[in-house]
């Protein structure tokens, strides 16, 4: 309140005190109420401004703390984008990375084949791509005798005529499976057909160390007659089911990442 307004106040109630006491002049009088109204009038224009002044202040307060969360939660979407923009840059190196090994291994794969062209065009070799490895498919008849399990004279040329292409894949490791047909077999050293197709799978694999392969990156298995590639109904079938494949097995870094990504904090929050 003004001081003109107190002014007038305490005048307004001097002059009434003095009208009563002593008789004011009417015009003096009216001039002192007239005064007590304004200020009236002044004070209740001013604490009608001072209440709308206080509800503008709390919606500005109101609004700033909502401001505040806001520009919170904008920095911690922000983080999450770049930690998400990192790991999908990080996949994508991988990614790329696994591209150029394969492209690398498939194009080193294409000229073994070409190596192998002869012993393939005389049926002493197939190659085939099996689940993103190569196998290399020597028929059974190729190598050994009917029921045996050592290398023929036949069979030792025609594995060295593989190995010596394969030697310049030495460093890699191989998978040797021996596989028979459904016939059963049952003889003083090979009781049942696994005995016989590991039997098999063991003499290329001693071949193969002979010939210069390092054994602890070796292996030999027998499947029997239990992973056929075609019917044991007739004799073709048959004949393709007896064979020996020799697997290059992909190195460790040829694989995909395995790992699961880390989530980002928030995302894992969430």
């Amino acid at each position: 309140m003004s001081q003109r307004t107190w002014t007038a106040m305490a005048l307004a109630l001097g002059l009434a005190g003095l009208q009563t006491a002593c008789g004011v002049n009417k015009a003096t009088h009216q001039k002192v109420l007239d005064d007590l109204t304004e200020c009236q009038s002044e004070l209740s224009a001013t604490r009608d401004k001072n209440s709308q002044q206080e509800t503008r202040i709390g919606e500005l307060e109101t609004a700033l703390s909502s401001s505040k969360a806001e520009g919170s939660a904008a920095d911690k979407a922000r983080a999450q984008l770049l930690a998400e923009k990192k790991a999908t840059e990080a996949e994508l190196v991988a990614l790329r990375k696994q591209r150029d090994a394969t492209e690398a291994r498939m194009k080193a794969y294409r000229e073994l084949t070409e190596k192998f062209r002869a012993l393939v065009d005389t049926g002493k070799l197939k190659v085939e791509f099996r689940n993103g490895q190569m196998v290399l498919n020597l028929p059974s008849e190729v190598l050994f005798p009917s029921g045996r399990a050592r290398l023929s004279k036949g069979g030792e040329a025609a594995l060295k005529a593989v190995l010596d292409v394969l030697l310049q894949f030495k460093d890699r490791r191989f998978m040797v499976a021996g596989h028979t047909d459904n016939r059963a077999i049952h003889t003083k050293r090979f009781s049942d057909n696994w005995a016989l197709s590991t039997a098999r799978a063991v003499s290329v694999v001693e071949a193969m160390v002979t010939a210069g392969f390092d054994p602890t990156k070796l292996a030999a298995a027998g499947y029997g007659e239990h992973s056929p590639v075609a019917s044991n109904d007739t004799k073709e079938g048959r004949t393709k089911n007896r064979r020996i494949e020799i697997i290059l097995v992909p190195n460790l870094s040829e694989l995909p990442d395995l790992k699961v990504p880390e989530a980002a904090p928030e995302a894992a929050k969430s």
